[in-house]
C-alpha cells in the first residue's frame, strides 16, 4: 500500500513540476519578451523608454511584458530617480538564452518547419 501511495505521489509531483516548467517556458514564449531579454543581455540594463525604442513596441505593452518577466524572476528592476532600470534578474537566464540560441543554430530548419508550434 505504501509503495502504491508513494508512486502516486511521485507521479503527482512530477506532473506538477512539468506544469510549472511549462509555465516558466510560456513566459519565454512571446517574441516581445524574448526581444526584451535579448536587449538586456546584449546591451545591459535599460529603462522602459529604452526598451520601447529597442523593440518598437508601445510603452504600455513593454511595461506589461516587463511585469510578467519580473513576476517570473527573469528580470530585476531598480529605481533611478523617476526611471526604473531593468536588467537580467538571474545569470542563469542569460545562460538559458545562450543555450537556446546554440540549440536553435543546429535545429533552425526543423523549428521553422514545425507545424505544431506556430
Amino acid at each position: 500500500m505504501t509503495t502504491t501511495l508513494t508512486r502516486e505521489r511521485t507521479q503527482e509531483l512530477l506532473a506538477a513540476q512539468a506544469d510549472l516548467l511549462a509555465k516558466f517556458f510560456r513566459a519565454l514564449g512571446d517574441p516581445t519578451r524574448v526581444r526584451i531579454l535579448k536587449l538586456l543581455l546584449d546591451e545591459g540594463p535599460q529603462s522602459v523608454g529604452e526598451l520601447v525604442e529597442g523593440t518598437g513596441g508601445s510603452q504600455s505593452r513593454i511595461s506589461t511584458h516587463l511585469a510578467c518577466l519580473k513576476w517570473c524572476g527573469l528580470v530585476a528592476s531598480v529605481r533611478d530617480g523617476k526611471r526604473v532600470i531593468y536588467s537580467i534578474g538571474d545569470d542563469r537566464v542569460a545562460d538559458l538564452l545562450r543555450g537556446a540560441e546554440q540549440v536553435l543554430a543546429d535545429n533552425a530548419e526543423q523549428v521553422i518547419a514545425c507545424q505544431t508550434l506556430r
